[in-house]
Formats: C-alpha cells, structure tokens, sequence
C-alpha cells in the first residue's frame, strides 16, 4: 500500500515558508542581545510549554533509553546548528546567511550517502541540488561579494561549523527510530538544547548584556511562536515521513520567501531575473523530488 505523505509535504511547505523568515528576525534580534543568551531563552521557553501542553493532551513521555538520542539530536541541531547561525549573524547579513545555508541539502545527501544503511545517490538528485545552488547564486548574487570580505569570516566560519551541525543531527534523526511522537522529541530537543546554550551563554559572559529592545523582543517572539512551535515540530515530523534529499531542499526554497515579502511589505524590487530564478529553484525542488521518489522505490524492492 502506498503511503500517505500529505500531512508530511504541508508540513515541508510550512518549514519552507516560516523559515525563510526568521534569517532576518534572527538578524533583527541579535543587534541588541547575546546571540547565545537569545537563542537559549528562546528554546528554554519554548521547551516547557510544548512540553506541557502535549503531556495534557495525553502524549506519552520519552523511554530512559530514548532520551540520549533526543539529546544528540536536540544539541545537533538546536545547539550547534540554530545556536551558530545567531552567533553568525552578528557579522553575517541575513541574505548572505540564506545563501551559505544553502549548502546544507549537499552536506546532507554527501554525508547520508557514505553511510553503511544510508541512501545511494542518483543522477536526479545531484542534478537537482546543482541547478538548486545555481538558482539561489542568481538571487543573492549582489552578497557573493562579501564572502571575501575578511570582517565577515568568523561569521562564515561559525556559520558552516553549524551547518554541518544540522546536517549531522537531521541525518542521526532519520536514521535512529523512536517510538516517542516526533512533537514530544521535538518539546523535549527544545529543552535540553536550551538548557545547553544557556550554560555555555553564561560560561562567556552574555548574561550582564540581557536586554530587549521592542524590535529584538518582537523578533524573539516571533521566533519562538512561529519558529519554534510551528516550524521545528514540522522538521521533526518531517524528517520521520520524507526521504531527506527532499526534505533538505527547503532550504533553497527559504531565499524566495524572503525575496516575496520584501516586494510585499518593504516594496522592494522583483524583477525579471528574480523571478525566472525562482523558477528555476522550483524545478531543482521538482527533480530532487522525483530523484528522491526513486530512490525510495529502489530501496523498496
């Protein structure tokens, strides 16, 4: 019986249109917090109250054997990879971070691919990651310059440790099955992942710098309503459901959010190129997408 993955694909557009966000609330917060001290408190908040509203809803709590695993995970992601792209964007403009980010779905698909029971690649999905990369280069084009910018190398040097750190804990995701819900894994990733920055803020001396201005508190709070409740479940749930080459190529999805709502709300320029280079990224999703259903039928036989 073939499996139903609508809930899993509405999910995938809701990590794709959130996320392609929250670079520049990211960049917003960080002007006026620690980056650490703003990416703990956001999980550590966020944590509890996910939490508790899926224990009274009767979700059931992790095994003992299951929280290790939860926790590599939820320090992979959330602390390596989330923590460093705040750390990041203290140099980092938020367009040129999006780019960087989009060399995440190669990290991944190279990374899965060496693995004993990983995913073999195939002509479609390296085809498709390429013309993928290519699209978002044609968009950000303007910020490519910036990378020789040697102000801006510990940002970039932060920033791909943490890609690699997502990229490591999605990975290690898919392939260690739970029997805990992926909301209650994602609650409890929120939880301990927090707790960890929190130490580590503190370590460096962020906590005498805690402040919020009214646009970092408002970049805060949609970060952790919309980024933290919404999006991250949606990965987690995502990432059980999807084969990830797919699921990685939100990524390059996320650069034409951000284009889009700058021409919607800011009344920024879309012009033609942009758009035919949106298209392009959309036909790179369209064929890792067909690589990716393949690869699930080969490994089916």
């Amino acid at each position: 019986m073939k499996k139903d993955n609508t809930k899993a694909y509405i999910a995938w557009t809701a990590i794709c249109i959130i996320w392609g966000t929250t670079y520049l609330a990211i960049r917003v917060g960080v002007k006026d917090m620690p980056p650490l001290l703003f990416a703990g408190l956001r999980w550590i908040i966020a944590g509890p109250i996910f939490f508790s509203f899926l224990k009274i809803r009767g979700f059931k709590l992790p095994q003992k054997r299951e929280l290790k695993h939860i926790a590599v995970v939820g320090l992979l992601l959330l602390g390596v990879g989330n923590g460093l792209v705040a750390f990041s964007e203290q140099w980092l403009p938020s367009g040129l971070t999006a780019l960087l980010i989009t060399t995440m779905p190669f990290w991944i698909v190279g990374i899965e691919s060496i693995l004993p029971n990983g995913s073999s690649l195939n002509l479609q999905i390296i085809s498709g990651l390429i013309l993928g990369l290519i699209g978002v280069g044609f968009i950000l084009g303007v910020d490519l310059k910036v990378l020789f910018n040697s102000s801006y190398l510990s940002g970039i040097v932060a920033l791909m440790i943490g890609v690699l750190g997502w990229s490591s804990g999605t990975i290690y995701s898919k392939h260690i099955k739970l029997k805990v819900h992926p909301l209650m894994n994602a609650a409890v990733q929120m939880c301990i992942a927090g707790l960890g920055l929190i130490i580590i803020s503190g370590l460096l001396g962020e906590y005498p710098h805690f402040y919020f201005t009214r646009n970092s508190f408002f970049a805060f709070l949609y970060l952790l309503v919309f980024g933290a409740f919404i999006a991250y479940g949606a990965y987690i749930y995502v990432i059980d459901h999807l084969p990830i080459s797919f699921v990685s190529t939100y990524a390059y999805i996320n650069p034409i959010i951000a284009l889009f709502l700058g021409w919607l709300i800011l009344d920024e320029n879309l012009d033609a190129d942009l758009i035919i280079a949106s298209l392009v990224i959309l036909m790179a999703v369209y064929i890792v997408k067909k690589g990716s259903n393949k690869q699930v039928r080969i490994r089916s036989v």
